[in-house]
């Protein structure tokens, strides 16, 4: 059974950072690029970043560009969102989600942890 958990969300004033992890089992982790998304309230989820399977490569969408970097330890089955100068704007349910290579849907998904930025 795969399993992802996200953990290290919180609450933050802006400016601030925080680091969140997601840990996978049930799955050869190496073998999947990683993504985070996030979801605010009466909003869609939107896709935040990802990162290759070895972890050389990755995307960011334009508003965490230069905010947010993504890492992975693939010794440790984990996939890491470091996230600093946060904006009341980033506050969010914050997801990892899992995607073989050749694919570009993710197939497994984390339940979430809870970004709140306050002014």
């Amino acid at each position: 059974q795969v399993q992802l958990v996200e953990s290290g969300g919180g609450w933050v004033q802006a400016g601030g950072s925080l680091r969140l992890s997601c840990a996978a089992s049930g799955l050869t982790f190496s073998n999947y690029a990683m993504g985070w998304f996030r979801q605010a309230p009466g909003k869609e989820r939107d896709f935040v970043a990802t990162i290759d399977r070895s972890g050389r490569s990755t995307i960011y969408a334009d508003s965490v560009k230069g905010r947010f970097t993504t890492s992975r330890d693939n010794a440790k089955n984990t996939v890491y969102l470091q996230m600093s100068n946060l904006k009341v704007e980033d506050a969010a349910v914050y997801y990892c989600a899992a995607r073989t290579s050749t694919s570009t849907r993710y197939v497994y998904w984390g339940q979430g942890t809870q970004v709140t930025v306050s002014s």
